[in-house]
């Protein structure tokens, strides 16, 4: 990542974030963080977020809560972000700024209240939303499906509503970008800044990385243990199953009771905890954006086996990038060959790096915004 120098000509910014704009914080945390170190070269940012009412975590109250948001059709992030206008205006009250920009879908009904303080106003999309939640609704079972597919109808109208307010929107993939309408996209990819490559020797596992509360993951977890790593541990001796994130008692009930899988839980270095793996696997079944944890994989040279969902909008090719296996037969196939084919993986891996290099650094992913921010 090559240094910036700071804009001189006084130029402001406000940048309202729903989450912390940190790397570390995870991938939504990390796209922003990178946007934001663009921006801070360029403008002097004020950097604005929420205090949120305090709700209770109780499996009760969050039942109680989303079956209320089905009823209204209005989904659980937008509802959870919303009703702040108030505490932002106090916060803003008298400061006007050159750019506006919102992070995520959820707060795009802020974009009046900026509007009075900002001349141009930017929405920058981590995911489509209803793509998002319409990809967990195949992936999800029974109520969650149909629940996932009513939010689904209702970021889709939601999309429609709000994204015409915006005077220039970011998506993270060119297939994103074809999922809204708006007279002004630009592809923003998701990008880690330039990492070294982890010098830490490969041990006999395989990994999974990611906020493991997040439901594409745990849709991801669920199918993998319970459809192939059986097969894998059949074929493999020896080898165990890592995973690496924050919350890893969301997916507890899939990860117990196997003394082959080992729940990492959250790390400081994840690159260095992927590398230490032989193969990287991302075996998604809903999303929207890009991974990151495909990203991360690369960064640390591992070979990636990734469903086509996993790998979308990374412009990766078949057999050059990662190996990319949609059923549960040959997805494990993929990985125990890989496991036994030492040159093949790390042929795999050395070509996820480049790309990782060429495309997905910050100071890559940077350039895209020249001349429109």
């Amino acid at each position: 990542m090559t240094p910036r120098s700071a804009s001189s000509g006084g130029a402001s910014a406000l940048f309202l974030s729903p989450e912390p704009p940190v790397a570390g914080s995870g991938g939504g945390g990390l796209r922003s963080a990178s946007l934001l170190e663009y921006l801070r070269a360029k403008y002097s940012v004020e950097v604005a977020g929420f205090d949120l009412r305090r709700h209770s975590k109780a499996v009760a109250a969050r039942v109680l809560r989303n079956a209320n948001r089905l009823v209204r059709g209005v989904p659980p992030l937008f509802d959870r972000y919303s009703g702040y206008e108030d505490q932002l205006e106090a916060r803003l009250r008298g400061k006007q700024f050159d750019l506006g920009v919102i992070e995520h879908f959820w707060c795009a009904s802020y974009a009046p209240l900026l509007r009075r303080h900002c001349k141009v106003v930017v929405l920058d999309l981590h995911n489509v939303e209803s793509d998002l939640a319409r990809t967990h609704a195949r992936a999800a079972r029974w109520l969650a499906s149909w629940a996932s597919q009513r939010f689904a109808d209702a970021y889709a109208q939601l999309e429609r509503e709000w994204l015409p307010r915006f005077d220039l929107v970011l998506v993270a993939s060119e297939e994103d970008a074809q999922r809204i309408e708006h007279p002004h996209i630009i592809v923003y990819p998701n990008a880690l800044p330039e990492i070294p490559r982890p010098d830490v020797p490969e041990e006999n596992c395989i990994v999974f990385s990611g906020n493991l509360e997040y439901h594409p993951n745990v849709e991801a977890v669920r199918w993998f243990r319970t459809q192939i790593w059986p097969q894998v541990r059949e074929r493999a001796a020896g080898f165990e199953w890592r995973l690496i994130g924050k919350n890893p008692e969301a997916v507890a009930r899939w990860t117990a009771g196997d003394d082959r899988i080992r729940v990492i839980g959250s790390v400081n270095d994840a690159i260095t905890e992927i590398a230490r793996a032989k193969v990287a696997v991302v075996p998604l079944l809903s999303g929207s954006g890009t991974r990151f944890k495909i990203l991360e994989a690369w960064a640390a040279c591992r070979a990636v086996v990734s469903t086509s969902i996993g790998a979308a909008g990374l412009g990766a090719i078949d057999g050059r990038d990662l190996l990319i296996r949609d059923d549960a037969e040959s997805f494990a196939d993929a990985v125990v060959r890989l496991l036994e084919d030492g040159p093949r993986r790390e042929a795999l891996g050395r070509a996820g790096r480049e790309s990782y290099l060429e495309r997905f650094t910050w100071a890559a992913a940077w350039k895209a915004l020249e001349g429109h921010l």
